[in-house]
Order: structure tokens, then sequence, then C-alpha cells
């Protein structure tokens, strides 16, 4: 067990009898998820699809411990997140989750290398070592020529291998992407795709992908499809 409390060689998540409800207007209770039971191997890539609305999003927040579940447990490396405190939440969410969204969300006040130490710097690593990894990373995702470069200065392709690179700073047991390309033409979307996958192979990397896209669903190992609350599997083509 990690001093974070994580076991090593189990599940990098694992989500039990999950269940999300949100209240309506006039005070009913709108259930989002029902007791979805879901769990990912080390190296292993899950696309979740389904139609706008679904509850992809919120599924993703919960097992990247974004938000609360209304019942159920989420587990990242064995260890439950449930009764965590806010404080606790966000240094779990720091180290052992990346994300990357339709929106890079990068800093902009920050160059790209400093946008990819930040999670590094916040976790408690020194500044040079933060600074060695985040290199390394711009590297790996292709972009360590424009490190001194500003997220306006950049594409939107370079922006989201930067976001990449920030997500992956503090070797995650998961990377979550919720549309990952959802907001780039399809040229620059293949090459995201091919660098997610390419990454998940060098770093046996576990990686969850929330998308409408099915060439990139497809890529997958698994494709389970979000509806009526549930997760099923997805028919392949």
């Amino acid at each position: 067990m990690t001093d974070a409390g994580v076991k090593i060689g189990l599940a990098p998540l694992r989500a039990e009898g999950l269940s999300k409800s949100f209240t309506g207007g006039d005070g009913s209770d709108l259930p989002i998820l029902t007791e979805v039971d879901f769990t990912i191997a080390t190296g292993e890539a899950v696309a979740i699809t389904g139609a706008s609305g679904a509850g992809k999003s919120t599924l993703l927040n919960l097992l990247g411990a974004l938000d609360r579940p209304s019942a159920g447990s989420v587990f990242l490396g064995g260890r439950a997140v449930a009764g965590l405190s806010d404080e606790e939440l966000a240094g779990v969410r720091n180290q052992h989750v990346g994300f990357v969204f339709q929106f890079h969300h990068l800093l902009r006040e920050f160059n790209a290398l400093e946008n990819v130490m930040m999670p590094a710097l916040l976790g408690g690593l020194d500044m040079a070592s933060a600074r060695q990894r985040a290199q390394s990373l711009l590297a790996a995702v292709g972009v360590d020529h424009r490190a001194s470069h500003k997220p306006r200065q950049l594409s939107g392709g370079e922006q989201q291998r930067v976001a990449v690179a920030r997500a992956l700073v503090n070797e995650p047991l998961v990377l979550l992407a919720d549309e990952p390309s959802g907001n780039l033409d399809s040229e620059t979307s293949k090459r995201l795709h091919d660098l997610l996958f390419d990454l998940r192979e060098e770093r046996k990397l576990s990686m969850i992908i929330v998308t409408h896209n099915p060439e990139l669903a497809v890529r997958a190992d698994r494709v389970l499809t979000l509806s009526a609350g549930g997760l099923q599997p997805a028919a392949r083509v």
C-alpha cells in the first residue's frame, strides 16, 4: 500500500452501485444514474457512449471524484473515496486521476511548460523535478518546441496535447477524457486519438473516454453505452 492508501495490484478504478439523482425545479427526484457497477483493468481503454443528456459526463465526474454520488462507492487503486473531506478528495484527484476535457482549461497566464508543471507542484514535487517531468511529457506529446508559449499562442490541437501532458504529469492511475477531440477538426482529432492510444500502449495507461465519435470509440478495448441510468456493452460494428 502506498502512503496515499492506494493498494498496488488492485484495479485502478472501480465503482459499485453508483447512483446519482438531482432535485428538479418542482422538488421531485430526477435519477440520472442507477446502481452502476464498473471496473477498469490496468492498461485497458474503455469508451462510454450514449445520447446527449444520458449522464455520461455525470458518470465521469463521479468516477474521477469531481462529484459525490447519491449512493454507491468509487475506489481508486482499492481506496474508497467516500467519506474523504473536500481537501482530501482534491489530493486524491491530483495524484491519481488525469482529466482531459473537450476544452483544454489551460491557465492563460502560464506557458505550456508551467501548465504541465502545476499539478506536480501542487502534489509536492520540487521545482526541478516538476520541470524535468513536464519537459519529458511535452516531448512525449510532440509539443516540447512550444514549451514557452502561452495557450493563446497555440493551435487547438497543441492546446489539447498540452492538456494531455498535464493530465499525465502525476502518473495517474487512470486517465478520464470527456469528448477530448470534440472541439477539433477531423484531421487534428485523428492525430489526438493516435497520441492517446500510443501513450496507452507505452505507459500501460488505463483510459476511460466519453465520446460521440465512433472512430474513437471503436479503438477501445470495450465500448459501453449509457442508457436509462445504466451501462451495457455496445454493439460492435
